[in-house]
C-alpha cells in the first residue's frame, strides 16, 4: 500500500482548516458517493471529491468557492466533440 505524500495531506487539512467555525447549511452527497457539497452560512461552497490520478489511484480533493450574488453557484458545462 502506497502513502500519502505529507505535503498532500497538509494542503488538505489546510484547506479544511479555512473551513474551522464556519455554520453549514446544507450537504449534498452525489448518488455515486465520489463528491460531497458543503453549502456554508456565509456563502462559500465547499466541495470534496474523489477523481484518478495518472496511475488509477483515488486522490482526494477539495475545493473552496465563494457563491455568486444570487445565492445559487453556477457551473460551467463543457461538451467535447470527438470530430
Amino acid at each position: 500500500m502506497n502513502g500519502v505524500p505529507i505535503a498532500e495531506l497538509r494542503r488538505l487539512a489546510e484547506t479544511l482548516n479555512t473551513l474551522r467555525g464556519h455554520a453549514v447549511l446544507n450537504a449534498v452527497l452525489r448518488s455515486d458517493l465520489r463528491q460531497l457539497r458543503l453549502e456554508l452560512a456565509d456563502g462559500l461552497l465547499a466541495v470534496v471529491a474523489v477523481a484518478m490520478d495518472k496511475d488509477g489511484r483515488p486522490r482526494l480533493e477539495i475545493d473552496v468557492i465563494r457563491q455568486t450574488d444570487g445565492g445559487a453557484a453556477s457551473q460551467l458545462e463543457v461538451r467535447f466533440d470527438p470530430t
